[in-house]
């Protein structure tokens, strides 16, 4: 994975958010109109709403690098990296419907894609091993940021998605014996323990889905 190509372009679009706050002004402007099912700090909402936007967007090295390890070890790293490598494509080379986009309110697009992407994987991971390929619960964050996105958008996002894994990640890749002696060793202290560090990305910044009034889902 080139994740110094990645951790730069997150850098300088940072730096172009410092010189404008072109993200800012973004959410700021959102704030009246979000669906009242997101739950932020009542003394800090768009203070919460920007630094959980800058982090959503900084997990992606990470996550990306940390996926395609656990598939290594697992022995499926040959049918996942491609898809990891179409996560990182979107960032340094955005498809045209990204046009426009600068700074970190367009890297925002392009780090719904990557988590939407891994997401997909951690579907087909749970399915077949009864665990997710990495530990890191982005759900909620990625539905979080699919209405920060807006509609019909984001729609279209989650299309570019499916389109990009299908066929990448076929189902006879988890019958391999690798695989299966994988998911034996999920089970043991050692991982058990080692995920636990990896909390809810929305939790860990004081965003949640609220789904009812009784029912608040943070990951």
């Amino acid at each position: 994975m080139n994740t110094p190509a990645l951790r730069e372009l997150i850098q300088r679009a940072q730096q172009h958010e410092a010189a404008n706050r072109q993200l800012q002004r973004q959410l700021e402007a959102q704030l009246p109109r979000l669906h009242p099912a997101i739950r932020l700090p009542a003394e800090d909402a768009l203070g919460a709403l920007t630094r959980f936007v800058i982090a959503y967007v900084e997990q992606v090295p990470d996550v990306l690098v940390a996926a395609n390890q656990v598939a290594r070890e697992a022995g499926i790293e040959e049918q996942v990296k491609p898809v990891l490598k179409v996560a990182e494509q979107f960032f340094l080379e955005p498809p045209a419907l990204m046009a426009g986009h600068d700074g970190l309110d367009g890297l925002l697009d392009e780090a719904y894609l990557a988590h939407r992407l891994v997401e997909e994987v951690n579907d087909r991971y749970i399915t077949h091993l009864g665990q997710p390929l990495i530990p890191l619960d982005t759900t909620v964050a990625n539905l979080i940021a699919h209405q920060l996105i807006g509609e019909p958008f984001a729609n279209q996002l989650d299309e570019a998605v499916h389109h990009a894994v299908e066929g990448m990640l076929p189902e006879d890749a988890f019958s391999q014996e690798s695989v299966q002696a994988y998911r034996q060793r999920l089970s043991s202290p050692q991982i058990e323990a080692a995920w636990k560090r990896w909390p809810c990305l929305s939790q860990q910044l004081g965003v949640e889905l609220e789904l009812q009034a009784s029912q608040r889902v943070a990951g």
